[in-house]
């Protein structure tokens, strides 16, 4: 059997790996394909240290963002208990539902953090009282906000 040789991915490439990734592949495929085509170049031990440089850099900028959503998850923590107001009829129902968009746009004014509509999870609210909402800041960070529907 033919020897393998190392390549480097410039580019993502389906069912052999990421853009980074050293992999092993037959000869002729990188020499006839990968390298001509830009996907990839030979894994020389200068690009491989490149490759974990810049894998290194990757890796601290994502835990810069994780660790920023830790301190905005903290700074709701910290507000308390929003107050959403609404209309009610009898017996504690209110005219329409509570929306992530109502949500959001309390947070904004009352924690000054902007949150993104699509990232709030809230449960059927069509009664006064209080509730849990869950707001998701980073894939691996979700802050539990306590919102409180009052009548206007």
């Amino acid at each position: 059997m033919a020897k393998r040789v190392q390549v480097v991915l410039n580019k993502d490439v389906s069912k052999l790996g990421k853009n980074g990734d050293v992999v092993d592949v037959a000869p002729g495929y990188a020499r006839n394909f990968l390298v001509p085509q830009g996907f990839a170049v030979r894994a020389t031990p200068g690009i491989i240290k490149m490759v974990e440089q810049r894998k290194e850099k990757e890796r601290l900028r994502l835990l810069e963002i994780k660790r920023e959503a830790e301190a905005r998850k903290t700074a709701l923590a910290t507000v308390g208990r929003l107050t959403i107001k609404k209309q009610a009829g009898e017996e504690k129902a209110i005219f329409g539902t509570v929306t992530a968009q109502d949500v959001a746009d309390t947070i904004q004014e009352k924690a000054g953090q902007e949150v993104d509509k699509r990232d709030i999870t809230i449960p059927d609210i069509r009664k006064l009282g209080n509730y849990q909402v869950e707001v998701k800041l980073h894939p691996e960070v979700v802050a539990m906000v306590e919102i409180e529907v009052a009548p206007l």
